[in-house]
């Protein structure tokens, strides 16, 4: 995997560098951990060195044990200058959090400690996130010393609203979650160095709204989180990513090219547009099976019973499966509720002329909508597999490993 360069300056956001350092390493990346003076007066560096399993370094006259080296690699036959040997071998370089001094100085090309000359001296993808009281960040000089940044090519991971570190106090500031951060430092590795590189995924995601009239729509209870999420780990993976979301609030994961739409027939239009040029589609949507035939062209006025006709919708994926072209793969949903499951998305994947569906038998209550777990099953032409209880992060990795065998199965000469 990749070498990643974490600065840790100042401030209390410290704690979520350690959390992040953690998923690094469980993710297979090799970590060095770079420190302030004043980082360490909120965390320890031996919490960082258990974790990652290196030295911290803090002083760029400090001497590296490790030669440069990141963790699992050979150290070097010679003892290199360190802020120039872990800037240059390092795959990308994450300052986290970025304090509004460790931002000036950065913006200004200071180089006073391990972490800022490092950071003068990386030429991979550099990103900042910067973690203060909100007054600080909206301060003229922090934005325009993040403006110069920018201007340098360096990526600055913008900081979430809520409660600050102060007591009482609320705004613009927070550092992301370690997951997120870990997310856009990867988004950023260089094209090559993963499985999925050169791989053009589409995703659709959320429920669509069918208007009534002007304020009421026929819809559905579908969140969009198990798209999101298989948008996230296909990104992740290296492929280049577009998300059609229908009326999803959550956010998009790094590097993903997001259309919104709200209706199946806009939802239909994009996926139509965007299908011939896809690899792999992702069809986790719940478009409504059902259109009101003549919505009402203003409000409906309550007074007695209401006779609505309704119309189907467009069926997408079949309509999307039946021009696909050698070399893409199509993968279905199938949201069912108990009784005969299995045998009504095998009837699915016939009818549709999908690659694989997935199963989601959504009458269980520890995996239904808005829920951050799911268990599934996945249904092939010739077999099935179980996909037990886990987040959603975990099925989606469970999910694309699946289109990779179908992938890799097809790609073969026929005996």
């Amino acid at each position: 995997m990749a070498r990643l360069l974490l600065g840790v300056s100042g401030g209390i956001a410290a704690y979520k560098a350690l959390e992040l350092a953690r998923l690094a390493t469980l993710d297979g990346h090799g970590v060095r951990v770079l420190m302030t003076e004043t980082a360490t007066r909120f965390v320890g560096p031996a919490s960082f060195e258990g974790i990652v399993g290196a030295p911290v370094l803090i002083s760029e006259f400090e001497r590296d044990p490790m030669r440069g080296a990141f963790p699992g690699e050979e150290q070097t036959s010679h003892d290199p200058i360190g802020h120039l040997e872990l800037a240059g071998r390092c795959d990308a370089f994450l300052v986290a959090p970025a304090s509004a001094n460790t931002i000036a100085k950065l913006a200004n090309g200071s180089a006073d400690s391990m972490l800022t000359t490092s950071f003068l001296a990386c030429a991979a993808p550099r990103l900042v996130a910067p973690a203060m009281n909100d007054r600080m960040y909206a301060d003229a000089a922090t934005r325009a010393n993040l403006e110069t940044l920018r201007s340098r090519g360096v990526e600055v991971i913008e900081p979430e609203e809520g409660k600050l570190a102060s007591r009482g106090e609320f705004g613009r500031g927070r550092l992301p979650d370690p997951e997120q951060l870990l997310a856009r430092v990867e988004a950023s590795l260089p094209v090559g160095d993963r499985p999925w590189d050169g791989l053009r995924v589409l995703v659709t995601a959320g429920g669509t709204r069918e208007p009534i009239d002007p304020v009421r729509f026929i819809g559905n209870r579908s969140s969009g989180r198990m798209g999101i999420a298989l948008a996230a780990a296909a990104a992740k993976r290296g492929a280049e990513v577009t998300l059609i979301a229908a009326n999803v609030s959550l956010a998009s994961p790094p590097g993903v090219r997001r259309v919104d739409v709200e209706t199946a027939a806009q939802l239909a239009a994009v996926a139509a547009e965007e299908f011939d040029r896809t690899h792999v589609l992702l069809m986790a949507a719940a478009p409504a099976d059902f259109r009101a035939a003549a919505p009402a062209e203003g409000k409906l006025q309550r007074s007695g019973s209401l006779d609505l006709t309704l119309e189907p919708t467009e069926d997408i994926l079949a309509a999307l499966a039946s021009r696909r072209a050698e070399g893409q793969t199509v993968v279905g949903f199938a949201a069912e509720h108990g009784g005969e499951a299995v045998e009504r998305a095998r009837g699915k994947l016939r009818r549709k002329g999908a690659d694989l569906i997935v199963l989601n038998d959504v009458s269980n209550p520890e995996i239904g909508f808005e829920s951050d777990r799911n268990a599934v099953t996945l249904i092939g032409a010739e077999d099935e597999t179980e996909v037990p209880i886990a987040s959603k992060d975990e099925v989606a990795e469970a999910i694309l490993d699946e289109v990779d065998r179908l992938r890799e199965k097809a790609s073969r000469p026929a005996a």
